[in-house]
């Protein structure tokens, strides 16, 4: 049997992109199950994602999933990420803190309405290569959204309601 060299791995900061991880040639997410599930106790994310997709999108967003996320055991602490967007496996994901009584559904549609443009507004790149995903072009877009203003005051009012 040929032995080879053990070589310590690198750091996360070594420069790999963040996002590897996700490529289509390397789909981790692909091997777990999300069932859809956009029913929640208070929010339908299916009703609100097909309604947002008619108004704001023309429809043009097709076979994308919208779930809400994992429970988590601990709430968080510092900082909190309402939804994300996994563009290869086309899911998108919905804080489950948001499903509570308190927060109003415009609010939600709103943070779904911030990933779905995640779809349809290309990232751009600094001069250095970095990936930028909240540029100009894709704020302008945002903005867009009728009830934008709304959104983002109630959010800055009630963020420390999300964090222990």
């Amino acid at each position: 049997m040929a032995s080879r060299k053990i070589t310590p791995s690198k750091s996360r900061k070594s420069g790999t992109p963040k996002r590897k991880a996700c490529a289509p040639s390397f789909p981790l997410q692909r091997q777990f199950e999300f069932p859809e599930s956009g029913q929640g106790r208070f929010s339908n994310l299916r009703e609100i994602f097909d309604k947002l997709n008619e108004r704001y999108f023309g429809q043009r967003l097709k076979r994308y999933r919208i779930v809400w996320g994992q429970r988590r055991a601990t709430r968080p602490q510092s900082m909190i990420v309402f939804g994300t967007i996994q563009e290869e496996d086309r899911i998108i994901r919905i804080h489950p803190l948001l499903d509570r009584r308190f927060v109003p559904s415009w609010f939600v549609e709103y943070v779904v309405y911030h990933e779905m443009l995640h779809a349809v507004v290309p990232d751009e790149y600094d001069s250095s290569g970095r990936r930028l995903v909240h540029h100009e072009k894709f704020l302008a877009r945002e903005r867009q959204y009728r009830g934008f203003r709304r959104a983002k005051a109630w959010e800055e009012d009630n963020l420390g309601r999300f964090l222990a």
